[in-house]
């Protein structure tokens, strides 16, 4: 439920964008009566859900070709944070948490607890950052021939 309401606000997101951008176009041509009224076609509006970026433009700057070594290097760094990340909860949260439920509540050992999980939570925060925000998205820039890459600023 979570992956879906990421993906919903999103598409929101995504929609709104689209709305904000055409709306006065097509309010402006209406009018000043002219007789062709500026709508996108359904292509651009596809494109642009498939796109990594959240502003929506009729054109956008392009690469002429598509590096597939590029992007099968991006989904291994994914597939390798993944691994990583399950192994960071093998060896580090797991055995932390499983000590803990055989005790007997105490403060001590949920401080303990919580203090021994910062970093393993650091790690798998850094990971989300390293596999989606840039391998994920940077593969499909790729893959859709994206020229801009500026996620994040």
């Amino acid at each position: 439920s979570g992956i879906l309401s990421v993906l919903q606000v999103r598409l929101v997101m995504k929609a709104h964008s689209f709305v904000r951008e055409n709306v006065p176009r097509v309010l402006s041509s209406v009018k000043d009566k002219s007789s062709t009224v500026p709508i996108p076609r359904i292509s651009q509006y596809l494109y642009f859900l498939f796109a990594p970026t959240l502003i929506y433009r009729d054109n956008y700057p392009r690469n002429p070709t598509i590096r597939w070594g590029y992007v099968a290097t991006k989904f291994a760094q994914v597939l390798g944070s993944l691994f990583y990340a399950y192994y960071i909860f093998v060896r580090l949260c797991i055995p932390q948490f499983r000590n803990s439920s055989q005790e007997t509540f105490n403060l001590r050992g949920l401080v303990l607890c919580i203090f021994n999980s910062i970093l393993p939570g650091v790690l798998i925060l850094f990971l989300v950052f390293f596999a989606f925000l840039h391998c994920w998205l940077n593969a499909f820039a790729e893959m859709l021939s994206f020229a801009d890459r500026m996620f994040y600023k």
